[in-house]
């Protein structure tokens, strides 16, 4: 049996009805039965704290182990908070903005890319990237290696004025370099799935990886084109990566793409 990964993202808990979100993703969970939900930044959409707790409260209910990292959403929006105590409220209900999740079957590495000062875009520095490659060094050897942050480290199908991730070639050369196979992120709103092979000349023999962006579970801007709500479900197995995009509309999900990719090498 594979092992399944639930990816949510842009939950903007406090922009809309989250009794509606709580039960769709209960739905899902039961559906895809996932070992992990990854959710990756704008749990909140102003940061506060009550924002928190009513995002963090449906997420753990969820009966499912959760890795959360932050988002830009997820801090403060004013000052002094903002830049002297920006992970506060986010730490209470999650303890680290960097988590592990760390089994047999997946190795999961939560990396912080939010920066206080930046509204929009995010970040990643090279002391951040020398934690995920000995986190990663340690995963067991069956286990898929994963790394989730919020910002997107590859483009939306619609226009988007939502920057990627700083110095983002030089990141996601860094993450695949040490051994990333998958790399998940948000943001944007959008789903994006590519396979290293798709945007790098490689040799043959060069290990696989792939990145991907989960569309909004929140819409806090539902009129904007190319928003669709939805998530993505990860399948894994010693042999390849399923990569599932699930859409909700107002009565139902549905998995409207499946990609499957190899893992390791195409020569292997």
């Amino acid at each position: 049996m594979p092992t399944r990964i639930l990816h949510v993202s842009d939950l903007h808990v406090g922009a809309r009805a989250d009794a509606a979100v709580e039960g769709e993703l209960e739905e899902l969970v039961e559906r895809t039965s996932p070992e992990l939900v990854v959710a990756s930044g704008d749990l909140t959409h102003r940061g506060r704290r009550e924002q928190h707790e009513r995002a963090a409260g449906y997420l753990k209910r969820l009966g499912v182990a959760v890795l959360a990292v932050p988002g830009n959403h997820d801090i403060p929006y004013t000052l002094p908070a903002r830049v002297s105590s920006p992970w506060r409220e986010f730490e209470r209900q999650w303890e680290t903005t960097e988590p592990i999740h760390a089994t047999e079957t997946l190795h999961v590495v939560g990396v912080n890319s939010v920066r206080p000062w930046r509204h929009q875009s995010g970040g990643v520095g090279d002391d951040q990237l020398v934690r995920v490659a000995e986190r990663l060094a340690a995963a067991a050897p069956t286990a898929l290696r994963v790394v989730a942050l919020h910002h997107q480290l590859i483009g939306a199908p619609w226009r988007t004025r939502k920057r990627p991730v700083a110095r983002r070639t030089h990141v996601l050369a860094r993450l695949v370099d040490c051994g990333a196979e998958l790399i998940v992120g948000g943001h944007i709103h959008q789903c994006a799935v590519s396979a290293r092979h798709e945007f790098e000349v490689l040799s043959a023999d060069a290990a696989s990886a792939v990145v991907a962006v989960a569309p909004g579970l929140g819409q806090p801007r539902p009129h904007r084109r190319g928003e669709a709500r939805g998530c993505v479900v990860y399948a894994v197995d010693e042999e390849g990566l399923q990569v599932e995009s699930w859409i909700r509309d107002d009565e139902r999900w549905a998995v409207v793409a499946r990609r499957t990719f190899p893992r390791g090498s195409f020569a292997s």
